[in-house]
């Protein structure tokens, strides 16, 4: 195939056809000139010398005549004409040397200017065919993932520039070969095998693998029109494909064919031209292809564990509904949860914490079976479906798995030892339940059950419709409340607090209800579980004490008394989350005295995290702010807790004082634990006042306030 274009090449013949006809002429000239000065020369010569035997033959006597004159003025301008055509001859002759020196520098010249015209430019025809094979190399979501085939197709219309052999593609992966062959045309197994030996040799050797590496092949045949001869001399032009360190990828691509054609330079630099895009194709593709495996891959699965994640146990458990519903088959989702896993990283630190979760998920596949699914649904929580199995073998498998976590022997980086327990829920399709929400219902509350066994158990649930409905109000009351602070819907009301000696208001106690239009005003307790279990309280907690400190100051803005304020806090706020600072700063803002707040926890909330609960107490006094201690008796050890912490008020749980007037036993408790209290310089709050007669008892008895629905009721407003 000719690089060079016809009318390139035309000019260049017609330009040197015009050179040697130049040359041509210059040659017929310069001898035609020098025949005719010879000539002229020639007859020159004679002319004087017959003018010269002219004289001669003049008498002596009659030399000195005008004729004898005239002749030798002839001769001498016959000298001098000789002597100037000698001269005329001589710088002609100079003059086409110079012009032959000329023109065949001009020609080389020439010769160089076509050349270098014919390594740059490219026949029409071919750069057309060219640029169609570079337009139709548009990736796409479909070529990129299907990157062979697209090769395919690029290198049917490749071929058509030109005619080569073979196509080959080459990856360093694992210090192997992955080698991609494509036959431009049919072959014979015997080329075909002596193609894959020269290539997979020079590519190993290329890449810089050993001789002995591994080599994965895969072959293709593209149908062309023409079927190029193979010779067994194969030869190859490639270049690299770039190594991307993150992939580990590396490797080559590029054309052979037979040694007879010939392959010029043009060809080389047309070749290499559509190679390095392919480079940028192929590299990408692969790239970009095995990162969307590695997406499609950790889309189903927990990258730590290798175990499936969430969102396929969710499609797995809805298949499997279905599928032992139509056979009429019991399946079993077990639902793990590491006991204290928290302390684990806590301890020993997260690259700890995540080889205890490794080995866990190794520790669930000895102990199921093919079919069965493991999951790890998030944190240290783990799902196993256990399909065509009812709740005996349930429990057996997680019986089994229990023991065996517990009897594994975990090393920290410091070469401490230890071992973890797990709790296992345990639900049965469709004993259970019929579909997923509820089977997940059920399995959460196996768990917990468990949990509440004393961890390092299996629970199942015997009554579930009752607290699957439990469940549910919950997480519907956290909805509600959600929603309700979102919109602004929840508004402080103030019980008064009444002292038992004056009949005086001594405080209000602050009580959350929402209050939406047209709907009944609900209380804060009915969401009191939803508020524990999805941790509402921070917000709220902060809703209800920026509301009540704003109506308080209205109140002091009218000149009124300005009462304290018992603000109940939600157990949480004793772990430090900033609630005492948000206070303090909103009180800054509304110039109110930290002293007119006393903020209340429950009993069982106080208890129950003695060290935070000191540190707690002493960051709130150093605030300037009062503790009230609620249901104060309903905890176990009271008289502890006295000892072991200070507290401004006690607020009597209601329970011992609605009955004082009829059951001897809470009469005598109330009684002792008033008298208690004042020895120790604690005030008393009595609640649930429901009676005149309630309210003498707690005057006999020295009590110090008191509230009830008998003394006052919440209302929007401290009246």
């Amino acid at each position: 195939m000719s690089l060079i274009p016809k009318n390139l090449e035309d000019f260049r013949q017609q330009v040197l056809v015009r050179f040697a006809s130049l040359l041509e002429n210059q040659n017929r000239t310069r001898l035609f000139a020098r025949n005719m000065a010879n000539l002229v020369q020639e007859v020159n010569e004679e002319i004087a010398r017959n003018l010269e035997a002219g004289i001669r033959q003049i008498p002596q006597v009659e030399q000195s005549s005008e004729i004898i004159s005239f002749l030798r003025r002839e001769i001498a301008r016959s000298t001098r004409l000789g002597s100037t055509l000698a001269l005329l001859l001589e710088e002609r002759e100079r003059q086409w040397q110079d012009n032959d020196a000329h023109l065949k520098q001009i020609m080389l010249d020439f010769r160089d200017t076509v050349e270098h015209l014919s390594g740059t430019l490219i026949e029409k025809d071919l750069l057309e065919r060219q640029s169609h094979v570079l337009e139709n190399i548009i990736l796409s979501y479909e070529k990129v993932s299907q990157w062979k085939a697209f090769v395919r197709q690029i290198l049917a219309d490749f071929h058509a520039i030109f005619p080569f052999n073979f196509f080959f593609i080459a990856f360093k992966e694992n210090n192997g070969l992955m080698l991609y062959v494509y036959y431009l045309g049919e072959y014979t197994e015997e080329v075909r095998e002596r193609a894959r030996m020269n290539l997979s040799a020079e590519l190993i050797r290329q890449l810089g693998l050993p001789q002995d590496a591994l080599m994965d092949l895969e072959e293709f045949v593209i149908p062309v029109e023409n079927t190029c001869d193979a010779s067994e001399d194969i030869r190859m032009l490639s270049v690299s494909v770039p190594e991307m360190e993150a992939l580990k990828l590396a490797g080559l691509l590029g054309v052979a064919f037979g040694s007879s054609q010939k392959l010029g330079a043009q060809e080389a630099s047309v070749i290499r031209s559509i190679l390095a895009v392919m480079v940028m194709v192929v590299g990408s593709s692969k790239a970009l292809s095995r990162t969307l495996e590695e997406l499609e891959y950790y889309s189903s699965h927990d990258p730590l564990t290798g175990l499936y994640n969430r969102r396929y146990f969710n499609d797995m458990l809805e298949y499997e509904i279905g599928r032992s519903e139509r056979h009429h088959h019991e399946f079993v989702v077990l639902m793990l949860d590491l006991d204290d896993f928290k302390d684990v990283n806590d301890t020993y630190g997260h690259p700890c914490g995540d080889a205890v979760l490794k080995r866990v998920a190794e520790i669930m596949h000895t102990v199921m079976r093919k079919g069965d699914l493991a999951t790890r649904i998030g944190g240290d929580e783990f799902a196993i479906i256990l399909t065509e199995t009812g709740e005996a073998g349930g429990i057996v498998v997680a019986e089994k798995l229990r023991n065996q976590l517990r009897e594994i022997t975990f090393q920290a980086s410091d070469s401490t030892h230890f071992h973890i327990t797990t709790s296992i829920g345990i639900v049965v399709y469709p004993h259970d339940a019929m579909n997923s929400s509820d089977l997940m219902a059920v399995v959460d509350l196996g768990l917990y059950r468990a949990k509440a066994m004393g961890k390092d158990s299996v629970g199942r649930l015997e009554s579930m419709e009752e607290e699957i409905h439990v469940s549910r109000s919950t997480r519907v009351n956290a909805e509600i409340l959600r929603h309700s602070l979102k919109m602004d819907l929840i508004f402080p009301f103030f019980q008064p607090i009444i002292d038992c000696r004056s009949g005086e208001v001594f405080a209000y106690e602050t009580l959350a209800r929402l209050c939406e239009p047209g709907q009944p005003t609900v209380s804060a307790g009915m969401f009191i579980e939803a508020i524990e279990k999805y941790g509402l309280g921070r917000e709220l907690d902060r809703v209800i004490i920026r509301k009540a400190l704003t109506a308080l100051k209205e109140r002091m803005t009218q000149g009124k008394t300005a009462p304290k304020l018992f603000i109940n806090l939600s157990a949480q706020e004793i772990q430090g989350r900033g609630i005492l600072g948000f206070a303090e700063l909103v009180c800054s803002e509304l110039e109110i005295p930290p002293s007119k707040i006393v903020f209340e926890i429950l009993e069982r909330d106080a208890i129950g995290d003695m060290t935070n609960m000191r540190t707690f107490l002493t960051e709130l006094r150093r605030k300037g702010f009062s503790f009230a201690l609620d249901d104060f008796g309903s905890g176990y050890n009271s008289f502890h807790y006295l000892r072991e912490l200070q507290f401004d008020f006690v607020k009597m749980d209601g329970e011992f004082v609605r009955n004082i007037l009829h059951s001897r036993v809470d009469h005598s408790l109330v009684r002792n634990l008033s008298r208690l209290c004042q020895d120790l310089g604690i005030r008393i709050v009595a609640e649930f006042v429901e009676s005149a007669e309630i309210l003498h008892a707690l005057q006999d008895f020295g009590v110090d306030f008191a509230q009830g629905y008998h003394l006052g009721a919440p209302t929007p407003l401290m009246l």
